[in-house]
């Protein structure tokens, strides 16, 4: 822990490009006030997922910071998952979720590895929001949201049912497009064509019985045992921009942890 003779040694900050205040507010510490000006540089597009921030004397120099400063609020961003340290390369913004991550809450029998599944929309509307989903996204009251229904299939054969809630007007892009040409994998896909980053997710999961239509597109008799996630993702600013519900076979569920 720095002392704060060491916090008092930096001189008066200069405001960098995108610096959300000259000064820390009352109570605030000098590494903490510039954490928040860094992420918002990052939140902005100055520094997009996958890249390298500057050398860090350059990033103290410029903020007017010591360089002990800057590495505690590039540790605090590396604590909180917004960036990556690389051995023998620097920091880099990290990227996004990526990957089947779902998967990893069941096992499929397929011979040769999982791998990532194939996805169909089956449905896709623009949807007033319920009030529960507005409020979690952060709309206000009669605002729109797109609507998907999405299967997902492992060597042809349905694994999970989807059912996700993205905000518009941010993710109007996939209003209008081919669903037939969307990718298999949805967040690589937002970041690339709305310019959204999943930066991280809340899933909670609990179990219930499949309803006729669900297990008729899972390809399961109708009261079949289901897992059922419900998932809060968020951006790179903390914002809450999707809800998903997933539903798969309870019988494939699996769940792993190491206690230590």
């Amino acid at each position: 822990m720095n002392s704060p003779s060491a916090l008092d040694r930096d001189a008066p900050p200069s405001a960098g490009p995108n610096a959300s205040s000259d000064q820390p507010a009352p109570g605030q510490s000098r590494y903490g006030w510039l954490a928040a000006s860094l992420r918002a540089r990052i939140t902005q597009g100055e520094w997009v997922p996958g890249t390298a921030l500057p050398a860090e004397t350059a990033l103290a120099k410029e903020h007017g910071v010591a360089l002990g400063t800057l590495r505690q609020a590039l540790a605090l961003l590396v604590a909180q998952g917004l960036l990556e340290r690389q051995h023998g390369r620097g920091t880099f913004v990290r990227v996004g979720l990526g990957g089947a991550s779902m998967l990893r809450f069941f096992r499929f029998s397929q011979g040769g590895g999982q791998g990532t599944p194939q996805s169909i929309i089956l449905q896709r509307s623009v949807q007033i929001a319920s009030q529960e989903a507005a409020d979690d996204l952060g709309l206000h009251a009669g605002a729109s949201v797109l609507q998907l229904q999405r299967l997902r299939s492992l060597s042809g054969k349905p694994c999970l049912l989807e059912s996700i809630a993205l905000p518009l007007p941010l993710f109007a892009s996939l209003a209008q497009s081919e669903t037939a040409d969307w990718d298999d994998l949805l967040y690589p896909m937002v970041q690339r064509v709305c310019g959204v980053t999943i930066h991280r997710a809340e899933d909670r999961l609990s179990f219930g019985l499949l309803n006729p239509e669900q297990a008729a597109l899972l390809q399961l008799d109708a009261g079949h045992p289901c897992v059922q996630v419900d998932r809060r993702a968020f951006d790179l600013s903390g914002r809450c921009v999707e809800l998903r519900t997933t539903w798969g076979d309870a019988f494939a569920f699996q769940y792993t942890a190491q206690v230590r």
